[in-house]
């Protein structure tokens, strides 16, 4: 596996196995700043998308993940942080009651 980035910016991860692996490919490279999402094994039965919530590789958790790692963007971002908690506890809500994902997720499709 071959990463491409620069020595000083931040690198936001996402992987569908464990992230330790990732972590051990990259042991020795100079930019440390490196944030790998990944498996976790809650072992549970739930839809597709919250299983990705549980493993934080969903689009909510990379884009706190991102803007945690954008120190320039100051109290900019955290109005953006808030939504995507919101959007979380949301999920949760909906999943918990529903037992399917949010209907934005089920029926979301790239625009052109």
């Amino acid at each position: 596996m071959l990463i491409y980035s620069t020595k000083d910016k931040p690198i936001i991860f996402a992987f569908h196995g464990y992230p330790t692996l990732i972590h051990e490919l990259t042991y020795e490279r100079h930019n440390h700043n490196m944030s790998v999402h990944g498996y976790q094994g809650e072992g549970t039965i739930t839809t597709p998308f919250d299983m990705r919530v549980q493993n934080k590789i969903d689009r909510f958790n990379l884009v706190k993940d991102v803007i945690m790692h954008l120190p320039r963007l100051g109290n900019k971002g955290a109005h953006l942080i808030q939504k995507m908690n919101d959007k979380l506890i949301e999920h949760k809500q909906y999943t918990a009651e529903y037992g399917q994902d949010l209907e934005e997720i089920r029926n979301w499709e790239w625009h052109k």
